[in-house]
């Protein structure tokens, strides 16, 4: 599944390639992607609007319209092109935005995407937005949010990192990575963890995501930004998907934790 760094270069990508265009037409092939609103509804409302902005929030991308935001989540593997009108409509290109000389096509073979359509001003008060914790890229991630958030929490650390409702946007592979940075056990009780290791948290989480939004997210099967580009922070991984351990030469342990694959070194992260 993309998260935050992949989802974010697709963010950028739209931008550079739809920002200031004009959906004059909405064609829905597949209506379960529809959320929230009646699909002729959704249709007749895009209809006319200005594509202003493109945003980002947590795995979400946000399109800013004149009236509403376009709230789009690929989930597994959702994506974007960008194709010409008289190119053939593909089994799995569920719903087509017609610009103004190509079309905009959201394609997901696994029909897990989904979108809202939301009033302007109300995004972040509604669902799905409001449940939604912080930003890891922004001054509201500090070991102090962590402490209140952490100190009744008895799971697992890995599996707290992945609560979209406490820091939204890491997934499966940046915990690993963040984790391992600040050479913390994933099975760590989470309400256990000292300020040290919530330090390493914040400091490591943002470090591990500007570092892969920078080149381009990881290629996973699932993941394709809308102009090719390849993420490239798989060549940076330090524990996910390795066999040994880059630091102690050890071997990496692979486990299951809240039922998603995970990977640690036991000496680096006693």
């Amino acid at each position: 599944m993309p998260e935050l760094p992949e989802v974010e270069t697709v963010r950028s990508s739209l931008k550079k390639l739809v920002v200031g265009e004009v959906i004059n037409k909405v064609i829905v092939n597949y209506q379960g992607v529809i959320k929230g609103i009646e699909v002729a509804e959704f249709i007749d409302k895009l209809k006319n609007q200005t594509i202003n902005d493109i945003k980002r929030r947590g795995k979400w991308i946000i399109f800013e319209l004149d009236d509403y935001d376009l709230l789009s989540h690929l989930r597994m593997e959702g994506k974007y092109f960008i194709k010409d009108k008289i190119d053939d409509v593909l089994k799995h290109e569920h719903v087509i935005f017609e610009l103004s000389n190509r079309q905009l096509r959201y394609h997901d073979t696994r029909k897990f995407g989904v979108m809202y359509l939301i009033e302007k001003g109300k995004r972040d008060s509604v669902l799905p937005l409001k449940k939604l914790g912080v930003e890891p890229l922004t001054d509201d991630l500090t070991v102090e949010y962590l402490k209140d958030k952490y100190k009744n929490n008895k799971k697992a650390i890995k599996t707290t990192l992945l609560d979209q409702e406490i820091i939204t946007g890491i997934g499966n592979i940046y915990a690993d990575e963040i984790l391992f940075l600040s050479h913390i056990n994933p099975l760590t009780i989470t309400n256990k963890l000292s300020n040290k290791q919530l330090t390493n948290i914040v400091n490591n989480t943002k470090l591990v995501l500007k570092k892969a939004i920078s080149l381009g997210g990881t290629t996973i099967l699932s993941y394709t930004s809308v102009d090719g580009i390849h993420g490239l922070f798989q060549n940076e991984l330090l524990v996910h998907g390795k066999e040994k351990c880059l630091t102690c030469d050890n071997a990496i342990i692979k486990i299951r934790v809240g039922g998603r694959g995970t990977y640690y070194c036991k000496k680096c992260q006693k």
